[in-house]
């Protein structure tokens, strides 16, 4: 997985450059994550956002299927999933740190026998799970490719990420307010981060977790390229505003975006 992350990069030029941007860039900083975060398994809380994130009849379509969790974090999906009755779930991740703490988990919460973790499979399931991910990865159309290579004949992609570029907070670290990561120039931004940053990162491609200005058109135009098709497809905006849910302006306001892949036959 390490080898296929490559270059996936666009120029941001911004609106607000040279000094007037350093100068203003000086008075925001950075959000803390939550240091509790490792430690936690809120499991009623988990199944709720994987139903947010997949839709109400998620519980039902993982039962008895084996299951990739793809960029599976810290295990804690994989083993709610695994809770609900899937017949297995192997959780992938590049970071052996976590792989070790995902698999400490499944012990504690007894599904080792059938939730496992690694960096790499050469197995293929019924079901594939791709959860805050597709936004971050390097190269997203090899991921695809990857992930197609890893399903069964009849197998489907359950992919969830979000927000999308253009939402006011799409630039994550980057948006310390409204659409501040699209206002900023890259080069700006970057050398504002390196403040509290010192990981030499260049391009948001580079930072901790990767941001590769994924966008709703960007992601169909990787599908249709791909191995795979849109079974469905779908969007959650802002506060559930419904006037987002359209075209013109569903780039600007889906604070999530949902959809099932199948192979073509």
């Amino acid at each position: 997985m390490d080898g296929i992350l490559g270059n996936h990069h666009k120029k941001n030029r911004g609106i607000i450059r040279g000094e007037i941007a350093k100068l203003l860039l000086k008075k925001f900083t950075p959000r803390d994550t939550p240091a509790s975060e490792t430690a936690l398994f809120p499991e009623a809380e988990i199944l709720s956002n994987l139903i947010v994130c997949f839709g109400t009849g998620f519980p039902e379509t993982v039962k008895n299927k084996s299951i990739i969790d793809f960029g599976c974090g810290l295990g804690r999906e994989s083993v709610a999933i695994a809770r609900l009755g899937a017949k297995s779930v192997h959780g992938l991740e590049i970071s052996q740190e976590k792989i070790s703490q995902a698999g400490n988990l499944a012990h504690k919460f007894g599904v080792a026998d059938k939730c496992f973790f690694s960096d790499s499979t050469k197995e293929k399931v019924d079901l594939i799970i791709s959860k805050d991910a597709f936004e971050h990865f390097r190269e997203p159309g090899s991921i695809l490719d990857l992930m197609a290579g890893m399903l069964k004949p009849q197998g489907r992609i359950l992919v969830s990420f979000g927000p999308t570029w253009y939402h006011p907070y799409g630039g994550h670290l980057f948006s310390f307010f409204p659409w501040s990561h699209l206002l900023f120039s890259e080069k700006d931004l970057i050398e504002w981060r390196a403040q509290f940053r010192n990981d030499g990162a260049t391009r948001f491609s580079e930072v901790e977790g990767g941001l590769n200005q994924l966008t709703i058109s960007s992601f169909k135009e990787l599908v249709s390229s791909s191995r795979c098709k849109i079974e469905r497809i779908d969007t959650i905006p802002i506060r559930g505003l419904s006037i987002f849910r359209s075209k013109a302006l569903q780039e600007f306001g889906s604070s999530l975006v949902r959809c099932e892949l199948s192979l073509h036959t």
